[in-house]
This record gives C-alpha cells, sequence and structure tokens, in this order.
C-alpha cells in the first residue's frame, strides 16, 4: 500500500483574500474571473489601493489547497514547491503541516520572495486572483522527492505550472517517474488563461494522456476549441483515460473510462467561490483513493465544494470536512 494517497505539486503562494467592488477591478485595470501574472511592484500598488479593505490570509496555490483537502478528510498527501526563507515563507509552511500535508521543505529555504496571490471577491461570488509568483517561480526538479512519489497512488500537477519553464519540465519529468512506478497521473487545467495562452505547454505536461483530467467547463471547452459539451466531452476522453468536468450550478461530469456521470449539484448561496475548484479535486482524489466508485467520490467532491463557497476562503474547517465524510461513510 503506498504511503501517500495523493503526491501534488504546485505554486505555493500566501493568499491575501479582499472583498471588492467591479468599481475596484475597472480602477486596477484587471481582468475580472481569471488568474494575471504580475509583477512584485503592480501587485504592491494593488495592495495600496486596497488598504482600507480587511483581507484575511492563508497558505495556498491551488494544489496545496487540494492536498490539505485530501489530508483533512483522513488522506496522506505531500506537496512539492518553492518557499523563499522570508516571514511569508514561514507562514507558509507552518500553515502547510499544520494541514497535515508532508513536504520537501525540512531544510534551510533559499532567499527571496515567497509567491504571494491577492484574490478580489467581486459581490456575484466570483474571484480574481493576481499573482507575483516570486521564488516560486524558480519551481524545478530539485524540488522533487523521488522516493515519496513512487510511493503514492496519484500524482497531481496543477496547470498554473505550465508557465513556468522550470516547473512544467519538472511536472513532465516527474510524470514520467510516476509511470515508470505504476503511479497515476492527474492534472488540473486551473484556469481559463492558461488554457488561452498556454495550450501548447499543458499538451506537453499531458504528454501520451494522463489518467485523470480536473477542468472547469470553460477550460475544456478552450482546450477542446469545441462549439459544444459533446465536442468537449469526445476530446477529454482523447487525453485523459477519466476525468471531472465541473459546471458550477450544473454540477459535474465525470468519465469513469466506459461511462459518463452526472453528478447532481449541492444547492446553496455561494458567497465566495475561491477554491472550489481545488476543494473538488482533492475530495474526488481521496475518494478515489480510498477505492470508492466514481459517483461517490463525485458526489462527496460536489458536497464539500458546495460547503466551501458558502464562506470567505479557500478551505473549511477540518471538522466540517469530517462532518461532510460522515454522510458518505
Amino acid at each position: 500500500m503506498a504511503k501517500y494517497d495523493v503526491y501534488g505539486i504546485g505554486n505555493a503562494l500566501v493568499d491575501m483574500e479582499y472583498e471588492v467592488e467591479l468599481a475596484d477591478l475597472e480602477a486596477l485595470g484587471i481582468d475580472k474571473g481569471v488568474m494575471t501574472l504580475v509583477g512584485e511592484e503592480q501587485q504592491l500598488r494593488m495592495m495600496a489601493h486596497l488598504a482600507a479593505h480587511p483581507h484575511q490570509r492563508s497558505s495556498g496555490g491551488s494544489a496545496a489547497n487540494s492536498m490539505i483537502a485530501v489530508s483533512q478528510f483522513g488522506g496522506s498527501s505531500f506537496y512539492s514547491c518553492k518557499v523563499a526563507g522570508d516571514d511569508l515563507g514561514h507562514f507558509y509552511m507552518k500553515d502547510l503541516l499544520e494541514g497535515g500535508v508532508d513536504t520537501n521543505h525540512h531544510t534551510e529555504k533559499e532567499t527571496g520572495h515567497t509567491g504571494r496571490c491577492v484574490v478580489l471577491v467581486t459581490p456575484d461570488s466570483d474571484r480574481t486572483l493576481c499573482t507575483f509568483l516570486g521564488i516560486s517561480g524558480g519551481l524545478s526538479r530539485k524540488e522533487l522527492v523521488e522516493n515519496a512519489l513512487r510511493d503514492s497512488t496519484y500524482f497531481y500537477m496543477e496547470g498554473y505550472l505550465v508557465t513556468s519553464d522550470t516547473a512544467r519540465q519538472a511536472c513532465i519529468e516527474a510524470k514520467s517517474i510516476a509511470e515508470a512506478s505504476g503511479v497515476k497521473t492527474a492534472l488540473s487545467l486551473s484556469d481559463p488563461n492558461m488554457v488561452r495562452f498556454f495550450k501548447t505547454g499543458l499538451l506537453e505536461m499531458i504528454g501520451s494522456g494522463v489518467d485523470l483530467l480536473f477542468a472547469n467547463e470553460d477550460e475544456a471547452r478552450g482546450m477542446a476549441g469545441a462549439a459544444d459539451l459533446n465536442g468537449t466531452v469526445d476530446y477529454l476522453k482523447s487525453v485523459s483515460r477519466e476525468f471531472v468536468m465541473t459546471r458550477g450550478s450544473q454540477g459535474a461530469l465525470v468519465w469513469d473510462g466506459q461511462t459518463l456521470i452526472a453528478i447532481d449539484p449541492v444547492k446553496v448561496q455561494a458567497v465566495d467561490t475561491v477554491g472550489a475548484g481545488d476543494m473538488f479535486a482533492g475530495a474526488f482524489l481521496y475518494g478515489r483513493g480510498q477505492g470508492w466508485e466514481h459517483r461517490r467520490a463525485g458526489d462527496l467532491a460536489s458536497s464539500a465544494s458546495a460547503k466551501l463557497v458558502t464562506s470567505l476562503g479557500p478551505r473549511i474547517s477540518a471538522a466540517e470536512t469530517q462532518t461532510i465524510l460522515r454522510n458518505f461513510l
């Protein structure tokens, strides 16, 4: 039996989440509803503009949120990332380890700036991300821990890593190690802008195909270049042996390799959709890692992500996660 249910790799970012109005996005010149990479000076100007807005801080990054979810459900996870030896780096590692996630960062950290993500939540519960990668932009194969990777059930990559040449190559190399070791491979497309501007790189990460692909409907349609849902589904089948396509208030579609399964949505009043896809992926990976069939894992993921969007922030507490899990045991 594998030591880890999931070995993830992603950008280590300290999330700083603000509730804003559409006028704030216009004043800042930021595209709504997507992730945009920004320089440190631009991000600091944004934070100065938002100085009067209260905000909350947490360790984030898409794959990190998913790995913490796996751990909170009772699974085991490992996360390869890159942080600096600054205050935010120490905060990040403390938060990650308290979340029950093992990591490559047990040694002295490099000098530099830990990555930050300014998360702007508008009244319609949509999230807009402005990311300064900092030292995470140098994530490379040096951050891989091969023994942990080989001793995992799944290897999970976040699509955001496609923007860095060294990180993308680390994913490709780690995927090769995983495949040679019988570890299942999984990828999240992460964001419509990753598909729009980095599709070629994502295809390099996918290679000959992944065992499991995660995407929301916008990302999936952009990747497929398809005009309708059927064309999108057909494309996803060509690059992944199984896939999960989330559809917001319409639930999700899961392809188990033979059957397309409709996962019902859980009706809630959404406050903040930050991390909803990350929670869905983490919960689904936990279920599959426990040997659950696809519908049961999908229903758990739907319930967990629905709970997540009813409050601010990319995560819920371990106690809330366990309450959700009990309904499926």
